[in-house]
């Protein structure tokens, strides 16, 4: 690991991580952008990996989800006891205890501030959970 990534962002710089994902490029964002105060945002994260939907439903989708944003937050040397806040966005109100069960197991001893959504949908229809964090490099606890 470069000291760059364990110091963060210097003075003034904003550092960008890319996960590779087909949308980051067709839609041009970043996976994750670290701002020099030590806020680390990570980009909304489904369980789409290497171009196919990799779990079934809303608890299994909520898990590689979030194993996606941690895995963006490693990148740049945090994990998960660093993360401050939470959004899920799920399609179906149905969903909500399997969604929350999956934070619960990552974030119980974190307890960042989170929000659950209901949305009409996703890019792709198959998805039925989406998930971004926020990540303070001065955060953990």
């Amino acid at each position: 690991m470069s000291d760059d990534v364990r110091e963060g962002a210097r003075a003034g710089e904003v550092r960008k991580i890319s996960s590779g994902g087909p949308w980051e490029e067709s839609i041009g964002y970043s996976r994750a952008v670290e701002l020099p105060n030590g806020l680390v945002l990570v980009a909304g994260c489904t369980a789409m990996v290497d171009g196919r939907i990799s779990a079934g439903g809303p608890y299994e989708q909520a898990r590689v989800a979030f194993g996606v944003a941690v895995k963006a937050l490693e990148e740049l040397g945090l994990g998960a006891e660093h993360v401050v806040r939470t959004r899920m966005y799920i399609t179906h109100v149905r969903d909500s205890d399997e969604v929350g069960r999956a934070h619960k197991e990552l974030f119980d001893a974190v307890r960042p501030a989170a929000s659950m959504i209901v949305v009409s949908g996703f890019i792709d229809p198959s998805l039925v959970v989406e998930v971004e964090v926020e990540a303070y490099r001065g955060g953990a606890r």
